[in-house]
């Protein structure tokens, strides 16, 4: 079983028609659909054709309420704060980012990442996916002494070890690939990540 996971599409059509041509049993869209929620009735007809396959985030730029309902509008499954098992593995999904100084409409405090992260705890193995990346990572380097992750996800990773991590919202990071510990971790962007579940141990 193959899964695909995206991000900060930020209302590139062409971009996200090209990831919905890759052959894949389940799509995560890892959040930043659009930008400040705005344009989300234009992508979805383009995610349509497996909307029973697609799973979706909210990102800085969609807050997790109208996410929800975006999902209930075109039958897309809401995957914030969730968990699924395929194939015999745990994936699971926590969208927002840290604050900005933007004031986007999904940030959350370290102590709300901390509280939402707690149901994924004990999951073996996982694949845990999240739009904003660890602190202080390569995940999260926008530029030289420039980190714009979560401390939470960070410690969260650290003490669980999930086989992998997958994240976006740090534009300057897109592509990062890096080991934290025994975990694979990415930043995949909107060129996306496609993961043959048979490889997670």
């Amino acid at each position: 079983m193959k899964i695909l996971v995206f991000s900060d599409i930020h209302g590139d059509l062409p971009a996200l028609a090209r990831l919905m041509e890759i052959e894949a049993d389940l799509y995560f869209a890892a959040g930043d659909l659009v930008n400040w929620s705005r344009g989300l009735d234009k992508v979805a007809p383009v995610m349509a054709p497996k909307k029973d396959r697609v799973y979706v985030l909210p990102g800085n730029h969609e807050s997790p309420d109208v996410i929800w309902a975006f999902c209930q509008r075109y039958g897309f499954r809401d995957f914030h704060g969730n968990a699924i098992e395929a194939a015999g593995v745990h994936i699971a999904g926590l969208g927002c980012s840290s604050p900005t100084p933007f004031d986007t409409p999904g940030e959350y405090t370290e102590e709300q990442f901390e509280a939402k992260l707690e149901p994924f705890r004990g999951k073996n193995p996982l694949v845990m996916i999240c739009h904003c990346p660890p602190k202080n990572t390569e995940l999260d380097r926008a530029g030289p002494g420039r980190h714009y992750g979560s401390e939470a996800i960070g410690r969260f990773l650290s003490a669980e070890q999930p086989a992998y991590f997958f994240c976006g919202h740090v534009h300057e990071a897109w592509g990062a690939e890096v080991k934290l510990g025994p975990t694979h971790a990415v930043n995949v962007g909107k060129r996306g990540y496609l993961l043959d579940l048979s490889q997670v141990r």
